[in-house]
């Protein structure tokens, strides 16, 4: 009878856990990733990479030399909506600055190819999604970019 007892309480216990829903912040648009700062979000800089082929190698391209969206965290968390973009499918590069502009390059033999850095993406509640990047990132441009996609979602870790 006790271990019945025990039992039912220890259902409602995580019926009760299943139920919590998020309280926080929430993204002002679908899609986008926000970096996470205490209670505030910050919107990273959407823009579109120019494909450029580099004899048998390709660079991503984005005007400008740094974003607009910074944070001081070097390992920087975010919150991102899912509507049409799988936040399983974000990857993370680091830009080289060059010429006033970010880039990253993909060779065809890896030598000097752009790695993508780690990203663990947990699920907060229905839709919503928490990204939060597995090393310290040195000072320096980076993008979140959709796999096989040129929308790059950039930020700045100062």
């Amino acid at each position: 009878m006790m271990t019945l007892r025990i039992g039912l309480i220890g259902i409602v216990f995580l019926g009760c856990l299943a139920a919590q829903k998020y309280r926080g912040p929430t993204p002002a648009k679908p899609d986008v990733p926000y970096l996470i700062h205490a209670d505030n979000l910050v919107e990273t800089e959407v823009v579109e990479a120019k494909e450029e082929k580099r004899k048998e190698d390709l660079a991503y391209i984005v005007p400008g030399a740094s974003s607009s969206a910074k944070t001081p965290l070097t390992g920087p968390r975010f919150l991102f909506q899912a509507d049409k973009l799988n936040a399983e499918k974000l990857q993370l590069y680091r830009f080289e600055v060059k010429n006033g502009h970010r880039e990253v390059f993909f060779s065809h033999n890896n030598k000097g190819s752009a790695k993508p850095r780690r990203v663990e993406v947990t699920r907060v509640s229905e839709g919503l999604y928490r990204l939060e990047v597995n090393e310290s990132l040195e000072n320096g441009e980076y993008g979140l970019t959709p796999e096989g996609a040129n929308q790059v979602f950039c930020f700045q870790v100062y």
